[in-house]
């Protein structure tokens, strides 16, 4: 796991060395404080930063592939499944997960600071 890790970290500073991530989009939910910054989409990966205020929720989250995820800034994070099941993510700045593909849940920052995150899928 520690190699695919590494492989997506490299591949992630290969594209951005590259020059890909040219043109970066920004996405906010309306009526949301949930801001996504796309930095590279293409037809490899997908990287980009998710920022949550305090209180914002990110609605729908599902995958069915691997992700990378870095906390750029630590907080804390509650998934809300669709059957009500519950699970608080604590997460620490500089820290480094692999999330796995899994059911949708919802997020909410339910730390009293601002979260930010780094995330690299494979496509």
């Amino acid at each position: 796991m520690r190699a695919l890790a590494a492989a997506l970290f490299g591949l992630t500073a290969a594209f951005l060395a590259a020059g890909i991530a040219v043109n970066p989009a920004t996405a906010q939910d309306k009526g949301s404080t949930v801001k996504m910054k796309v930095l590279v989409d293409n037809n490899k990966a997908k990287a980009y930063e998710v920022t949550y205020a305090p209180g914002a929720e990110n609605k729908g989250i599902a995958s069915t592939t691997i992700r990378i995820v870095r906390a750029l800034k630590g907080g804390t994070l509650e998934r809300i499944y669709a059957d009500g099941k519950k699970e608080k993510v604590v997460w620490q700045t500089g820290e480094v997960r692999q999330v796995d593909p899994g059911p949708a849940y919802t997020t909410k920052n339910i730390g009293r600071g601002e979260l930010h995150l780094y995330v690299v899928q494979l496509k």
